[in-house]
């Protein structure tokens, strides 16, 4: 399939994966559900990475485009979810990203695809004794489901109507976040800069 036939839904997964699978496997290297400990680690990790896509999620114009984008923020749940477990949002090292124009909409696939993709996440939280009502607030499913939430989140994204080089632009925003990810979770799991996952992860 080439880039003229493909949606910008599928040129952001495809064009993405080997990035996002990357991603996945140093999250899971780092075990962030064999304890307690490790999941507050986890947890502090994703109140970074929401922090900089919260205000994306409530930018004004994104929000006539995408009907309740606003109400699909997860930083409030995560700040929450530590607050369960007697801790509090990580104070990041650095000044913080702050996306903008076509990259805040990669960064926004990015944190919304991450929803889908939580449901292991979320039965792993579980077992830790965590659930929608604590603890694992930000991990829950959508109301309608996850899938539901995401074949209509993409179809209001490719209705955004982006040109081929505002795309790219979007494509590139994705691949900043995947890898800011990455630096995040390094510092908060105490990883080498530029470590990634054993190959037998």
């Amino acid at each position: 399939m080439t880039n003229e036939t493909q949606t910008f839904a599928q040129r952001l997964k495809e064009e993405n994966r080997t990035t996002h699978d990357s991603v996945d496997n140093l999250v899971m290297s780092v075990q962030p559900f064999s304890n307690n400990e490790n999941y507050i680690k986890f947890l502090k990790l994703q109140s970074v990475f929401h922090k900089i896509v919260d205000d994306i999620y409530k930018d004004a114009s994104l929000n006539k485009a995408i009907p309740q984008l606003a109400d699909m923020a997860r930083y409030d749940a995560v700040v929450q979810d530590l607050k369960d477990l007697g801790s509090e949002p990580y104070q990041f090292s650095d000044a913080l990203p702050k996306p903008e124009g076509n990259k805040a909409i990669g960064w926004l696939y990015c944190a919304e695809g991450s929803n889908l993709g939580a449901a292991f996440l979320f039965k792993d939280a579980q077992k830790l004794s965590f659930n929608a009502e604590h603890g694992a607030r930000h991990l829950a499913p959508h109301p309608d489901g996850r899938g539901q939430h995401w074949r209509e989140f993409v179809v209001y994204l490719n209705q955004l109507g982006l040109d081929k080089a505002a795309q790219d632009e979007a494509i590139e925003g994705a691949k900043e976040a995947f890898a800011y990810y990455k630096v995040i979770l390094r510092e908060i799991f105490g990883l080498p800069e530029g470590a990634e996952a054993p190959a037998d992860v």
